[in-house]
């Protein structure tokens, strides 16, 4: 069973962003390119894409731009604090405010059993996928509670919830670890206007998925064992967004919502 475009069945999100300013982090590609794409067709009046590499950024941000947004890329190791902080008071400068934010940068090992993998390894998934939602968080909520109102929407996976396959124990660990944190803070800050969830991927075709099915069979394999026989494309989980960063979504706050296919059901 092969990949196949998404089916008629996708959520009403046109004209649900009208006149927000929004920020993709990791929005070069995947799900994140999708997804900042989706937020300009949705009426957004800006879409930010925050990432390390300019060619694919500056790319989407065109595309942005040619769906009627304002499309800026601005160049940011969501790692390192400065870079965040930086991130975060440019678009204020420049913009006045930060309405919606995704947090979308990812890191996933190559499979290996948990003793033979290394301490820099661990490093990297865990300053990608949890210390970069700390930070993008620290720095997003002091604009967001100063606005009273705000939507963050993290990037989790179905692997925070269920490991679907061995070797890949660092990344789930780490996805866990960001639904942990997303649940925390949607606690926190609901009382002020500030609305976080998170959204979990399940088998979808992007570059660093491809890489992890080709360690578990063949794409048509995995597309079968899925209740919608189907892998996921990027657009599918950008409908999922987008729709948790719209007032459709108003009463929802802490919640995952599962992107997969029916993965988490069967």
């Amino acid at each position: 069973m092969s990949s196949s475009p998404r089916n008629s069945g996708a959520l009403n999100t046109q004209g649900v962003m009208d006149g927000q300013v929004c920020l993709v982090t990791g929005g070069g590609s995947g799900i994140g390119r999708a997804t900042a794409l989706r937020m300009a067709e949705a009426g957004a009046a800006a879409v930010i894409i925050a990432g390390r590499r300019c060619e694919e950024g500056e790319a989407v941000a065109q595309t942005c731009r040619a769906a009627g947004a304002e499309g800026l890329f601005l160049r940011t190791d969501m790692t390192r604090e400065e870079d965040v902080r930086h991130l975060i008071r440019t678009i204020v400068e420049r913009f006045g405010r930060l309405d919606t934010a995704f947090n979308n940068v990812g890191y996933q090992e190559r499979p290996a059993p948990l003793e033979q993998q290394d301490t820099d390894v661990f490093d990297t998934v865990f300053d990608t996928n949890v210390r970069s939602v700390f930070l993008s968080l620290k720095h997003q909520l002091a604009v967001m509670l100063a606005q009273q109102s705000g939507r963050i929407v993290i990037n989790a996976s179905v692997s925070g919830i269920r490991n679907p396959n061995p070797g890949f124990a660092l990344y789930s660990a780490s996805k866990a670890a960001a639904i942990s944190l997303m649940r925390s803070a949607a606690m926190t800050y609901a009382p002020y206007g500030v609305r976080i969830n998170a959204v979990a991927p399940g088998r979808v075709v992007t570059d660093m998925m491809m890489k992890a099915v080709a360690g578990v069979g063949s794409m048509e394999t995995v597309a079968a064992g899925l209740p919608l026989r189907r892998m996921g494309q990027p657009e599918d989980v950008a409908e999922a967004v987008v729709w948790l960063a719209s007032d459709q979504s108003a009463y929802i706050v802490g919640h995952v919502l599962a992107a997969d296919g029916g993965f988490l059901a069967s």
